[in-house]
């Protein structure tokens, strides 16, 4: 089936401008979406020093473990007993580090003072530094030199690891606390010039700039997720913002056009009384009932009240209708009736204005077709609303071809086909809204309320049938008014395969 229009509720409006609404609400949206893709830093001084805090703090046993174990090792292999002399050292010097992280974390920091605690704890990283300098520059003249040697550099390179994982989150803090190492050990190099010295000062100068330059690319990836973090944030709240909005503003949207519908469909007595007068009187008076009028002017005037009066009042009886059905006040008065009775008789409504355009009006209907479930009345209006517009915008000596049977689901269908102007693809969507007309149709002579398609498509959503409109520019229209299967008193099994639907007439899902 080629694509449509279908229908699912009792109000159907398409709206063509729902793309302008909400600009404000775009406009914020596309900003913070700019902001959140142009990679723009901005100072998270503080997120980033309360995450050193936090990881410092729950770090803590770490360094002290590590020298420890290297102390321990240390004197096994050389005994000296000095080496226990610098852990006690390098501990108290570390222990005043996380004090001073638990201080600052209790503090309450801002962007300012950010800064001025990270110098701080900079200073603190300098005192570690120096108890690791201290420790490069021991020597041990009863030892292997190759041993010791080995032992302490891979003492240093464990001791740089434990300190730029545990600190990449406080800028600059590698380099810090190692740069009194390196000086320490190419003190040491200059004054023994041994190769094992040379290499192992060459060795962890450049193990500490290599590590300096990862703890800074992970600080700097760990402030761009806190500034994606950010602007998520921000965005998540200026969409709930303009959600609650939104939801707002449709909820008052929806009980004004409800007390709209209301109202109107509660003054159809108070409209319709008045002009039923007018066309009354008008009618009398054109008709000469009470006497000739002497002026054939006031004749023609009258005339064109009454035509007037019913203009007016066929477009009070669509409205009021429309306004039933969104007020939820349209009733069905459902019966047995046939499909194709009533589209005969609504075929014979409209030939005598099809005649005077010269226009034909052919007919295929299936033999048969058992009796559907529906409101006459309402299938009545349906039909004849589509039959007038084919009449309307079908040029003279037009055709019109109208189709009754069976859909390959078991339902039944009425098709009205003509070979008018048609209806441009974009504007589809403009012709089926309340009140929305297309450029053909402004253009026509006889325009219209703009009402017919959306009642047709309302009445048949109740009937929880389907409505389709096909339209080329040009070639004409077709429009298919659809009756499920279960609305059919007396069903056929549904068609399931292509072949089986050309053995019966063409069929409409």
């Amino acid at each position: 089936m080629s694509t449509g229009v279908s229908t699912s509720t009792d109000k159907i409006i398409v709206d063509r401008s729902r793309s302008h609404r909400n600009k404000a609400v775009s406009k914020a949206v596309r900003q913070t979406r700019e902001r959140l893709q142009s990679g723009n830093i901005g100072s998270f001084d503080r997120e980033i020093m309360m995450m050193h805090l936090g990881a410092m703090v729950q770090g803590a046993s770490l360094m002290p473990l590590f020298v420890i174990i290297v102390a321990a090792l240390g004197v096994y292999l050389t005994g000296d007993m000095r080496l226990l002399a610098w852990a006690l050292l390098t501990l108290t010097a570390h222990a005043i580090n996380v004090v001073l992280s638990q201080r600052v974390k209790k503090q309450d920091i801002t962007a300012e003072s950010a800064r001025k605690w990270r110098g701080i704890l900079l200073v603190g990283q300098i005192l570690v530094g120096c108890c690791w300098a201290l420790f490069a520059l021991k020597g041990c003249a009863a030892c292997n030199e190759n041993s010791y040697t080995l032992y302490k550099g891979a003492t240093l390179l464990l001791a740089l690891c434990v300190m730029a994982m545990s600190n990449f989150m406080l800028p600059r803090a590698v380099l810090f606390a190692f740069v009194p190492t390196v000086m320490a050990l190419c003190f040491k190099a200059l004054l023994s010039r041994g190769i094992l010295d040379l290499s192992l000062t060459a060795t962890f100068s450049a193990a500490v700039i290599f590590f300096a330059f990862i703890t800074d690319r992970l600080y700097q990836s760990n402030l761009k997720v806190l500034s994606f973090q950010s602007e998520k944030d921000d965005l998540i709240a200026e969409l709930e913002v303009a959600k609650s909005m939104s939801d707002e503003a449709r909820r008052r949207a929806e009980e004004a056009n409800l007390a709209k519908s209301r109202f109107l469909a509660s003054m159809s007595h108070e409209l319709r009384t008045p002009l039923n007068a007018i066309l009354g009187f008008s009618e009398v008076m054109s008709q000469e009932v009470m006497g000739p009028l002497n002026n054939p002017t006031y004749k023609e005037y009258t005339n064109d009240i009454h035509r007037s009066g019913e203009h007016l009042l066929n477009l009070i009886n669509e409205i009021l209708d429309l306004s039933r059905i969104e007020a939820g006040r349209y009733e069905l008065n459902e019966e047995a009736i046939s499909l194709l009775e009533v589209a005969e008789d609504c075929i014979g409504m409209v030939q005598l204005r099809a005649r005077a355009k010269n226009i034909s009006v052919s007919q295929q209907f299936e033999p048969q077709l058992p009796s559907v479930w529906a409101d006459e009345k309402s299938l009545r209006q349906v039909i004849l609303n589509l039959l007038s517009n084919a009449v309307k915008f079908t040029p003279q000596n037009g055709e019109i071809h109208v189709k009754v049977g069976w859909t390959a689901g078991g339902g039944q269908y009425v098709a009205i086909k003509d070979n008018g102007p048609g209806i441009p693809e974009e504007e589809i969507p403009v012709v089926l809204s309340a009140f929305g007309q297309g450029s053909i149709a402004i253009k026509s002579a006889e325009q219209g309320t703009g009402l017919g398609l959306p009642i047709v498509q309302a009445i048949l959503a109740k009937h929880d049938g389907q409505f389709i409109l096909k339209s080329k520019l040009r070639e004409g229209t077709e429009v298919i008014a659809i009756l499920p299967a279960k609305r059919v008193l007396q069903s056929l099994p549904a068609v399931e395969d292509a072949p089986s639907v050309g053995k019966r007439k063409k069929s409409f899902a």
